[in-house]
């Protein structure tokens, strides 16, 4: 799921209180969730040529899960940016520096839905919601995509007053395809940061909003400058794929999603880190991922989500 830009996450919580019956907002995804033309590209096909020398670009797995532990970084992050080994690079310090929560991603390209939509993902954040909002992020909540629909999702046990079981984010945001990082540009230091065990591709998007990124790789830090970064890592190491029927059978896994969210205090997200571990090429069981959004809307409609009213 793409991370929001504060001009992004701005202009869906103005919407939301400018209209009773808001559509649902189309967000600039750098090709990865949606086609070129929503999003100021620095190419017209939001497509990154790899230059000699550097590394081919790893490829998803058919379907997949894994677990994942999220870096919420909120000081000295421009001193120690991603991507990290693991834990946040010392001397950064859990609970001075930066806190500590869990989720699991599930993946499964092969999902065809009743209409023919093609493809599935969700992201489920335990305990602290995902940090791109203004606002606590102190409940569990999940992002579901199914086909171009991707929908935001809370739970009973934390659900905040104002919130539903389940809206539509996006009528147009798709899970990433297997080859996404096609759309994002290599980063040699983002590579280096970590002995090129890990192929690391980041960018920071314009301040201005509606022009091209104004900087590859994460270094140096550009939050001060309203800029917002997305980046991604993978493994360099080669892991064999042992289940049947898969193809090929070699992939270099998900290492870390490193990425912007909301710097300002409540939730206090600078430079946010998913760092995924027990990776697994089951495909994921539908009742306990893409059914979620049925059975919580119950047969209802389901409303455009509104944040921030």
């Amino acid at each position: 799921m793409q991370k929001l830009s504060n001009d992004a996450a701005v202009k869906l919580e103005e919407e939301s209180s400018a209209t009773q019956t808001p559509t649902a907002p189309i967000y600039p995804t750098y090709g990865v969730h949606n086609p070129p033309q929503y999003s100021p590209c620095a190419a017209p096909d939001c497509l990154y040529a790899r230059a000699p020398g550097e590394p081919s670009d790893p490829i998803l797995p058919l379907y997949w899960s894994a677990k994942w532990k999220m870096y919420r970084v909120y000081n000295r992050y421009d001193e120690y940016p991603p991507p990290y080994d693991g834990v946040p690079s010392h001397p950064l310090k859990e609970g001075v520096d930066y806190e500590v929560s869990n989720g699991a991603s599930y993946y499964d390209s092969t999902w065809v839905g009743p209409d023919g939509e093609r493809g599935a993902m969700m992201e489920y954040y335990e305990d602290r919601a995902l940090p791109i909002f203004p606002g606590s992020n102190h409940y569990s909540c999940a992002y579901i995509s199914l086909g171009d629909n991707a929908y935001f999702l809370t739970f009973e046990e934390s659900r905040p007053a104002t919130m539903v079981p389940v809206c539509l984010f996006s009528a147009l945001n798709h899970p990433p395809m297997r080859d996404f990082i096609k759309h994002l540009p290599y980063s040699k230091g983002d590579s280096e940061r970590l002995g090129s065990r890990v192929q690391g591709y980041s960018f920071w998007t314009s301040p201005e909003g509606n022009r091209p990124p104004v900087q590859i790789g994460v270094s140096p830090d550009r939050t001060k400058d309203g800029a917002v970064l997305f980046g991604y890592a993978f493994h360099s190491d080669w892991t064999e794929d042992r289940t049947s029927g898969a193809e090929p059978a070699l992939y270099r896994l998900p290492q870390s999603f490193y990425f912007s969210g909301w710097p300002a205090d409540p939730p206090n997200a600078p430079i946010v880190s998913q760092n995924f571990y027990d990776f697994s090429f089951t495909k994921p069981d539908p009742a306990t991922t893409w059914d979620l959004v049925a059975q919580l809307a119950q047969g209802q409609p389901i409303p455009v989500c509104q944040f921030g009213s």
